[in-house]
């Protein structure tokens, strides 16, 4: 298994597609088995606009594949989706 982290960042104006979709999307997360660290980003306001998850998969093509699955990006939410191979040191 490896660790991937998937940044994401919200379409503008697209809160409210978030929050209609993040009972489905936190379901998922907890359904999938494979999220070691997840939280949304906050800009100045407080407000969420875009997401960092550190998973834990097979490969790449198994992360891009849970990633374009999550009820976010279903919902057309993102503006655009990183999926970095991450390697924990501390923590």
């Amino acid at each position: 298994m490896s660790l991937f982290a998937v940044i994401c960042h919200d379409k503008p104006d697209h809160l409210e597609v978030r929050k209609a979709n993040r009972d489905a999307h936190l379901a998922y997360l907890e359904a999938t088995g494979v999220v070691k660290q997840a939280g949304p980003f906050l800009n100045a306001a407080g407000e969420m606009y875009g997401s960092l998850l550190v998973i834990d998969v097979a490969d790449r093509a198994a992360a891009e594949a849970w990633a374009k699955s999550d009820p976010y990006a279903v919902a057309d939410l993102f503006s655009s989706v990183a999926i970095e191979q991450w390697n924990r040191v501390i923590g």
